[in-house]
């Protein structure tokens, strides 16, 4: 089979703080409050299935066991699960999200099969006055972070950081953070479903019921002395240059800004993941090309080889260190 660039059928999941948005995408949303489109997913709760060209039908599981190094690359599959090493989403943040941490790859209270979580957030909107929750406030540690939430006072001990269109977040594993209202994102992150939720705001879940925190497990996991995270904004300053936003040891994410064609080639030892941030264009390679539209996401196989953005495109390109 000719290498070529695959597009998903995203996983929709239904969030009590999800909203409509996804739908500008040209995205399928089912009825009730969407709040992530997983884009590209290789996990247990959710996997994408190819719906262009000839592995069109295929679950990227399938395509993973069928053509494993050739296609993601020697660093292509995550070493501790076998898996598909990252998962891509499309957040619609219509509600505040639970103040929450995720647990690196070392935590001994990791769910069976299970991986860490580091993940990087590119903000694609916000409303006026959006907010996220970014990190603890100086000087807060384990036993006063404990105090504070038991006596109902997190919030005092929380960060809080205004955010508009282009900013990016890098949120290494024990960062405590929270998706505000009035955000969408993207986000990159390792393939993993574990989250330990903090706080919650008295709300009900979809079934009526309090959603469960896991205040111990949260307590263990954060990073008080800082986990390393930081924030930039993201003005590219030429076009068809590479801007960092995060590196990690699980991706690196870069954003670019097309002008007329700008040719570009994929590496042996990974695959790339393409998400337009904005824009309209086309991708090219050898044997072909397809549109791009603000919204899509593609994984372009390792031995795709050369290929070119064109158009006014902005897009995130991801690959693995």
């Amino acid at each position: 089979m000719r290498p070529y660039p695959l597009k998903f059928k995203p996983e929709m999941k239904e969030r009590v703080w999800g909203g409509r948005a996804l739908g500008q995408f040209g995205l399928e949303l089912p009825d009730g409050p969407i709040g992530e489109g997983w884009m590209i997913g290789d996990h247990p709760n959710g996997t994408t299935k190819v719906v262009n060209g000839e592995l069109a039908g295929m679950g990227l599981d399938e395509v993973r066991e069928a053509y494993g190094e050739t296609m993601f690359g020697t660093k292509g599959s995550s070493r501790e699960t076998g898996r598909f090493p990252l998962l891509i989403k499309l957040l619609d943040c219509n509600d505040d999200l639970s103040v929450q941490v995720h647990p690196d790859n070392d935590y001994s209270g990791l769910p069976e099969g299970e991986l860490g979580k580091t993940e990087m957030w590119y903000v694609l909107d916000a409303k006026p006055g959006a907010k996220i929750i970014y990190g603890l406030k100086p000087g807060i540690d384990r036993g006063s972070f404990a105090q504070g939430i038991a006596e109902n006072r997190i919030m005092e001990c929380l960060q809080e950081v205004e955010v508009s269109a282009g900013d990016s977040f890098y949120i290494p594993a024990g960062t405590v953070h929270a998706l505000c209202a009035g955000v969408l994102v993207a986000e990159i992150q390792q393939n993993s479903d574990t989250t330990y939720r903090l706080y919650d705001y008295d709300r009900l879940g979809l079934d009526g019921k309090p959603r469960e925190l896991h205040i111990e497990d949260s307590l263990n996991v954060t990073a008080y002395g800082g986990s390393g995270a930081t924030r930039m904004k993201t003005d590219v300053g030429a076009p068809n240059e590479w801007l960092p936003l995060a590196s990690s040891p699980y991706f690196i994410v870069e954003k670019g800004v097309t002008e007329g064609s700008w040719k570009l080639a994929t590496s042996p030892d990974s695959f790339t993941i393409i998400v337009v941030c904005d824009g309209s264009g086309t991708l090219e390679w050898t044997d072909g090309s397809i549109g791009l539209e603000r919204g899509n996401c593609f994984l372009l196989p390792a031995d795709l080889g050369s290929y070119s953005l064109n158009g006014r495109l902005t897009v995130l390109r991801s690959y693995l260190p």
